[in-house]
């Protein structure tokens, strides 16, 4: 059987059990088990596999098929550039968080090119360690708190940060958010992917998401907002004078999220749109005089 042919029949079979982008994700599972980048597939599309390779990419599909997420079937996702390796201890990072690194690291830039001092970071949540590590990768003289309740994350977050180059400008914590910290730590920056889906709607997901993300990632209490309400209350004495908290919320969250960095010790910057338009993160400082 050719490449094309494998790839046709894969695309049929991924289609009728309700898999997304169905041809891409074949050429992406039959790339993997050939080890060559997907669009050199075009030009082999008449080479013929061999028994090995077509059992290697039956058994992908067929996993694929009972949606499994591909990044779990090929072991790493690509986010801002990097391979980061995921599992099913962690969130698989996705796209529209590229933004919120972004967002992050040109912040973290900005600072260093104004006062020439090296700024610190938290990576509150960091899961497979993508926010960290693209602030320290972009942001070379940053360094960078990575906390995590997960032990079994953290271990996945300390692996790419290895990979990367970058673990001599990682701090790796385990605990239950900022009780975790020592009293007196303040950052620059506080960067934070928290979990913001409803409880009751999580069991409504993508079978992708619902049985194979972490439900430590997922829920974020009865209407999604429990960390952010924890971020409001707590995350002020841990920021420096005008520190910043840049985070990212679900649909519909906007209005009652901004709400809660309205006053007090906080000072709302504004809410950014991610891709599609929609709003998805927030932007506050701490009040310079609280």
């Amino acid at each position: 059987m050719t490449v094309l042919e494998v790839i046709q029949r894969s695309a049929e079979y991924l289609a009728k059990r309700g898999v997304d982008s169905p041809r891409l994700q074949a050429e992406l599972l039959l790339a993997h088990v050939l080890r060559i980048p997907r669009l050199e597939l075009y030009l082999r599309f008449e080479r013929v596999l061999s028994n090995a390779e077509l059992q290697a990419l039956r058994d992908l599909v067929k996993r694929r098929g009972a949606r499994i997420p591909l990044q779990h079937l090929l072991g790493s996702v690509s986010f801002c550039g990097l391979a980061l390796a995921v599992n099913p201890s962690v969130l698989i990072p996705r796209p529209e968080t590229e933004l919120l690194a972004e967002q992050a690291w040109r912040f973290l830039a900005r600072l260093t090119a104004e006062t020439g001092a090296a700024p610190a970071a938290l990576d509150f949540g960091t899961g497979s360690g993508c926010l960290a590590i693209t602030l320290a990768v972009n942001c070379p003289g940053v360094r960078v708190t990575a906390l995590d309740l997960s032990l079994e994350a953290l271990a996945v977050a300390r692996l790419n940060a290895s990979s990367q180059g970058v673990s001599d400008q990682l701090d790796f914590l385990h605990g239950d958010g900022f009780a975790a910290l020592p009293e007196g730590r303040q950052f620059n920056l506080i960067v934070t992917n928290p979990p913001y889906i409803p409880r009751a709607e999580i069991a409504r997901l993508q079978p992708e998401v619902r049985d194979h993300d972490p439900r430590l990632a997922l829920d974020g209490g009865e209407d999604g907002l429990d960390f952010f309400r924890r971020l409001a209350a707590e995350a002020p004495r841990f920021l420096r004078p005008d520190g910043r908290l840049l985070a990212e919320f679900g649909d519909g969250q906007a209005e009652r999220v901004a709400g809660l960095f309205a006053g007090g010790c906080w000072k709302l910057d504004r809410v950014e749109p991610d891709l599609t338009g929609r709003p998805r993160f927030l932007l506050a400082s701490k009040d310079a005089k609280t």
